[in-house]
């Protein structure tokens, strides 16, 4: 018979957290690659022009400072939760 094995899945707060966090690495090199997308439209006839562009950026701008605040509250509260209590000395 073969030994027993740990569970071969994480648990679910810890693989959660981690999720988070490659999500919180992965988010500049996102806006990057979304940021230059305007320099990939034409300046065609019926072409967006720059007022389209400016509510583009800050537009983005807007949603990553908001989908990294998130982020980093759940990856804080996580934090908070799984760290123990520390002893404060007198």
């Amino acid at each position: 018979m073969s030994p027993e094995r740990a569970p071969v899945f994480l648990a679910r707060r810890s693989y959660r957290r981690r999720r988070l966090a490659d999500a919180a690495r992965l988010l500049p090199i996102a806006g990057a690659v979304l940021f230059c997308i305007p320099l990939l439209w034409r300046g065609a006839d019926g072409a967006i022009g720059t007022n389209g562009v400016m509510f583009y950026i800050f537009g983005l701008w807007i949603a990553l400072s908001v989908i990294s605040g998130v982020i980093s509250r759940h990856l804080r509260a996580s934090e908070s939760e799984a760290a123990p209590p520390v002893a404060e000395e007198a």
